[in-house]
């Protein structure tokens, strides 16, 4: 009997998703756990395998946003009925290659009432009304192409394309426009977010003469995994976070929930946008499990290979630029964490040792906290426990 393939709900909160393109053709054989195509989330690209095998008999939505649970494919026994059941695809039908090119038009409702739900509310898909509050459009201009009338993603975007540009200072030039990506929508409605939040920050320098000495140590020990300074630290940082819990958190809804292991995010600058993958159980990794994982996750995200596992369930995120030479800065919250830690470059400084002046390599690391899960004294506790753990590693390991 065939299969009906629906869109997965891949994580907590995703309601729609975006098809880039089919892995498969229609007519192909398919192997249950083989890549069948890619998606497009508000937090990664990436691909989605089959979940079932036999013959890809029909692709009910080529591209183009879907919800969550509605059929996108069919697939089963060669010349078995492909059709799809009453409450499967919802998502508009795919565009014929053999029809001409219709010219884009912007999708303003020019007559009958906007559809709405039971609820009174504009039908819109979740992307679509993300898109239109961070762009200013009002759904109630806009005629919608999805099952019913829904206004989608692609509708919003339309609007957007076609409204009139204000034309800058005259130059000799041209202007760049770059519509903004899944990820650097998502970085946006994120950090703004973030902004929303009463935050403060709390500064401190660590000695890292033992951090550093330690780093050569174990790279001498595990020359495949070259551990680094932001290994030591992501081991450090987890010690300190199961010691005093209330910073490893998340602020929901006016709850705080507090988590019982460390699982550290890392900043990590990508071609497509700043991403986060997440290293789990931290505290309870060694430095070159941690340098391993590390790794592996950095490079899957340059090669947006990431899957949407490796983003989710992170208490916790670690932003260095020390690699650059920047001295010191503010990172911006990480919704729904509760802190984060910025680095930055372990540099010489004059320092008093024994009485005398004398240079010592100091890094700078100031921690942002959300006041309304953290006080000034808990974040002070926590800050003033990471120092002595970077100063003298050997405590955390």
């Amino acid at each position: 009997m065939a299969t009906e393939i629906k869109l997965p709900r891949l994580g907590q909160g995703m309601e729609s998703g975006t098809i880039v393109k089919w892995l498969k053709s229609e007519g192909e054989p398919v192997e249950k756990g083989e890549p069948l195509y890619e998606l497009d989330t508000d937090k990664v690209t990436q691909e989605v395998e089959a979940d079932a095998s036999g013959v890809l008999l029909k692709i009910a939505v080529e591209e183009g946003e879907v919800e969550v649970g509605k059929t996108i494919a069919v697939i089963g026994e060669q010349g078995e009925d492909a059709s799809i059941s009453e409450n499967g695809a919802k998502a508009p039908e795919p565009a014929r290659a053999a029809e001409p090119a219709q010219p884009d038009v912007t999708p303003v409702q020019d007559s009958g009432p906007v559809p709405k739900d039971a609820g009174g509310r504009i039908k819109a898909s979740p992307l679509a009304r993300r898109v239109a509050k961070e762009r200013g459009i009002d759904l109630a201009q806009l005629r919608g192409t999805g099952p019913d009338g829904r206004i989608v993603a692609e509708d919003v975007e339309r609007a957007v394309t076609a409204a009139p540009a204000v034309s800058p200072v005259q130059d000799t030039g041209r202007v760049e426009v770059r519509q903004l990506t899944s990820v650097r929508k998502t970085i946006a409605r994120r950090l703004t977010q973030a902004w929303e939040a009463p935050v403060f920050q709390l500064v401190v320098s660590a000695d890292m003469t033992q951090a550093l000495a330690l780093v050569e140590r174990l790279r001498e020990l595990h020359p495949d995994e070259r551990p680094t300074v932001t290994d030591v630290l992501t081991r450090v940082t987890a010690a300190a976070l199961v010691r005093h819990r209330d910073v490893n958190a998340h602020y929901v809804e006016g709850e705080i929930h507090i988590h019982p292991s460390a699982n550290v995010g890392i900043a990590v600058a990508a071609p497509q946008g700043l991403i986060v993958p997440v290293i789990r159980n931290a505290d309870r990794l060694s430095i070159a499990e941690i340098a391993r994982a590390r790794a592996d996750l950095v490079q899957r995200t340059r090669d947006n290979k990431l899957k949407q596992d490796d983003l989710e369930n992170g208490t916790f995120t670690i932003s260095n630029l020390g690699m650059f030479g920047v001295e010191q800065f503010i990172a911006v919250l990480n919704p729904p964490q509760v802190a984060i830690l910025a680095v930055g470059a372990s540099e010489e400084r004059v320092a008093v040792r024994d009485g005398a002046f004398t240079a010592v390599p100091l890094m700078t690391m100031t921690l942002t906290c959300d006041h309304r899960a953290i006080d000034g004294a808990v974040g002070a506790d926590f800050l003033r426990t990471l120092k002595q753990l970077v100063e003298s590693p050997a405590l955390a390991l």
